[in-house]
């Protein structure tokens, strides 16, 4: 699909339906290493505080008994995942709202969920969130495993748009739902927004993605890190007129996230999109994609929205209802 490139402005306006108020203060400067260097440091002073907080405190022993129980799952998430039988829809051992949700919504249960990891990780950070869905009544989750030497986020964004078009080739859906975390939620919005892909993407659920870039990034010298510097290229591209795009976006982001600094980096911000973006209190960069109230807002999400992508079932708020 051809990148797209000096679209109109948009009528609609940021479409936005923020869990929380957009930040008030100011946000750092774009460039300067002593504005780098000095803001990420105020960031990690502010997180020392938090910390010291007993919901602080519970965030760190999660973070950390994760990132163990990860690490021992690491080597089978590079496991080629087996093809699953899709098509077929099977009631035993679902929950009566799973159940209720494949009898009454095929199109909803069957609609495919691609999980895309961050960086120099794989599948298995979506251990928890995979189940949760398989649980909920969700048949065709799928998950991408890139190669960790991925360098560049837009060669990585074409890759994804193959990968995109043999999953909807073999399930017969014409759009699906994409979840993303840290580096593959940038991979997926660029595709999305760059490449033409909201023409397959109905939902895209970003968690502690660096929409906005990652101070941290400035000190590494690699090009992958170069994109993922606050102000560079990248995001200037990110930042150009995204008029029509018929995606729905969900960023959640974590205000102890310790790899997005400044943290608010970790909200998507555009006035052509149509955003909802969710405050994680007291998680880590790697807890996010396991966090109940995450878990659970996934789920529900991806069983209400309509398959058109216009509206939701009664009684739930419309994602591009503004702010």
């Amino acid at each position: 699909m051809a990148a797209r490139r000096g679209r109109g402005p948009g009528t609609t306006g940021s479409a936005a339906l923020a869990a929380v108020p957009a930040p008030t203060g100011p946000r750092p400067p774009a460039s300067g290493p002593q504005a780098s260097v000095r803001h990420t440091a105020r960031a990690l002073a502010g997180d020392l505080g938090a910390l010291l907080t007993p919901r602080g405190l519970r965030g760190v022993a999660l973070e950390a008994s994760w990132g163990a129980a990860h690490l021992a799952m690491y080597p089978w998430g590079l496991l080629r995942e087996r093809p699953r039988d899709h098509d077929r829809y099977h009631l035993g051992g679902l929950d009566p709202a799973a159940r209720g949700m494949v009898v009454g919504d095929v199109e909803a249960a069957g609609t495919p969920i691609l999980l895309i990891h961050g960086m120099v990780d794989n599948r298995a950070i979506f251990t928890v969130l995979r189940r949760r869905l398989r649980r909920r009544g969700f048949r065709r989750v799928v998950s991408l495993n890139y190669s960790p030497m991925t360098n560049d986020v837009r060669l990585a964004a074409r890759d994804l748009s193959g990968a995109v078009e043999e999953l909807v080739a073999r399930t017969g859906y014409e759009r699906i739902h994409v979840v993303g975390h840290s580096l593959g939620g940038l991979i997926a919005r660029y595709y999305v927004q760059r490449l033409g892909g909201d023409e397959r993407v109905h939902t895209l659920v970003t968690l502690g993605t660096p929409h906005e870039g990652t101070l941290p990034a400035r000190l590494v010298p690699v090009e992958l890190c170069r994109q993922l510097s606050p102000g560079s290229d990248f995001y200037a591209e990110l930042a150009e007129p995204a008029a029509g795009c018929r995606t729905r976006f969900v960023a959640y982001w974590s205000d102890l996230d310790q790899m997005i600094l400044p943290h608010e980096n970790g909200r998507l911000e555009h006035p052509d999109l149509a955003v909802r973006n969710v405050l994680v209190r007291g998680r880590g960069h790697m807890s996010i994609p396991i966090d109940g109230d995450v878990v659970h807002g996934i789920s529900t999400l991806l069983g209400q929205l309509d398959p058109d992508g216009t509206t939701l079932h009664a009684g739930v708020t419309p994602i591009a209802a503004g702010r």
